[in-house]
């Protein structure tokens, strides 16, 4: 009876597999601990602005008191579903901004790649829209588009879509000249090029802007529901401050704050998984 060997190429794969699993574990630990960080840092400036600010107790609310509205206090319980449920219709919004402002960005930068005449023709029109503030854009996309999610995931989606054009182009034409080079000495033609080496190559580019177009997106679909579908944390913070609910006012703040910090960590360690195996610098030692 012959004893199973183990080839040189399978401990390599079982190695790289091992290796690999631990940088997806210890990125997600890494993670966690920035979010517990950055948790930290937010709660004691929050403290550290309410002495310095001076802030009258019946406006200026501290973690104490959001903790008592939301956890422990009389009416805890449904405060916490009041506001989670404004946060769902937020993050429904961000998403939904998030979403199609990264991929329209990533299209219309591999279009400009590919045609530098379009690049020279619209490139400075997005610029010169990027100048205008999104307020006053604001109404005329509600004009165009109505009042519901069309007109909030265009609002939202602006706001992510410029950094990612941006960077996204940028990281698309900066894919390395050899390689380039050497798709076309086997016949591959630009399509190729775009494949195998520049969206490979632009992949930090792009997860830059992702981690960029988190808070982005969360920024457009707050301005969103306050302008225009009268719904979400948006509305809810500005109809808290006319109404004196500062309770629930700072309590809303805290929640978006921390789906945000959430979720901007979660792209990190996405971005992290996905660039140790996709990447410029995929299978290189650690």
């Amino acid at each position: 009876m012959s004893l199973p060997v183990t080839t040189q190429a399978e401990s390599l794969d079982l190695t790289a597999g091992s290796s690999g699993a631990g940088h997806q574990w210890r990125g997600v630990l890494r993670g966690l601990a920035q979010v517990v960080l950055t948790l930290a840092v937010i709660l004691v400036f929050w403290v550290v602005f309410l002495k310095a600010a001076g802030l009258s107790p019946l406006v200026g609310r501290g973690p104490a008191d959001v903790w008592r509205y939301l956890v422990s206090g009389p009416g805890a319980s449904a405060n916490l579903r009041s506001v989670m449920g404004g946060l769902a219709e937020t993050l429904r919004d961000a998403g939904l901004g998030f979403v199609a402002g990264l991929v329209a960005g990533v299209a219309v930068a591999v279009v400009f790649t590919l045609s530098r005449t379009l690049a020279r023709t619209f490139l400075p029109v997005a610029l010169l829209l990027r100048s205008v503030p999104f307020v006053a854009m604001t109404p005329v996309i509600v004009l165009v588009f109505g009042r519901g999610f069309v007109a909030v995931t265009v609002i939202s989606g602006l706001v992510v879509f410029f950094p990612t054009l941006i960077n996204v182009l940028f990281g698309l034409r900066s894919a390395p000249a050899g390689s380039i080079d050497l798709v076309r000495a086997y016949g591959g033609g630009a399509g190729q090029i775009m494949r195998r080496v520049s969206l490979p190559s632009c992949l930090p580019a792009l997860f830059a802007s992702a981690r960029i177009g988190v808070p982005g997106a969360f920024i457009g679909s707050l301005l969103a529901e306050w302008l225009d579908t009268g719904k979400g944390l948006g509305w809810r913070m500005l109809q808290d401050g006319t109404t004196f609910q500062y309770n629930d006012l700072w309590a809303s703040v805290v929640v978006l704050t921390v789906a945000c910090t959430l979720l901007y960590v979660a792209v990190g360690v996405v971005q992290s998984a996905v660039l140790a195996r996709f990447g410029p610098s995929a299978g290189s030692a650690r």
